[in-house]
């Protein structure tokens, strides 16, 4: 059964850093994108970032410069380190991967993410 287990929010102040994991467990078959989308309090989940197998990255427009996705495939790991953080950034963030042909989803189970101004 594929798990992902997400670790690393937090609550922090405006400007500072945390850095969000994300472990694929219990798969046979390869990982291909990983990423994070956020959800705020009355608002949509929206896409923050995304890498692909070989390591091309993607992110909304107001994480650019402060955000950075990465990946450990060996360890079927996804990172994100988020700097500079705003308090618009407060949401709980959700991992995915896409495993398998054909493409599945798989979610993590949502880390929270405050940000104090």
């Amino acid at each position: 059964q594929v798990q992902l287990v997400e670790s690393g929010g937090g609550l922090v102040q405006a400007g500072g850093s945390l850095k969000l994991s994300c472990a694929v467990s219990g798969s046979i078959f390869s990982t291909n994108d990983m990423g994070w989308y956020r959800q705020a309090p009355g608002k949509q989940r929206e896409l923050v970032a995304v890498i692909t197998s070989g390591g091309r990255t993607n992110y909304v427009e107001s994480v650019k410069g402060r955000f950075t996705i990465s990946r450990d495939n060996a360890k079927n790991t996804a990172f994100l380190q988020m700097n500079s953080l705003k308090p618009e950034d407060t949401a709980v963030y959700y991992c995915y991967a896409g495993i398998g042909a054909p493409l599945n989803m798989y979610w993590g189970q949502g880390t929270q993410v405050t940000v104090s101004s």
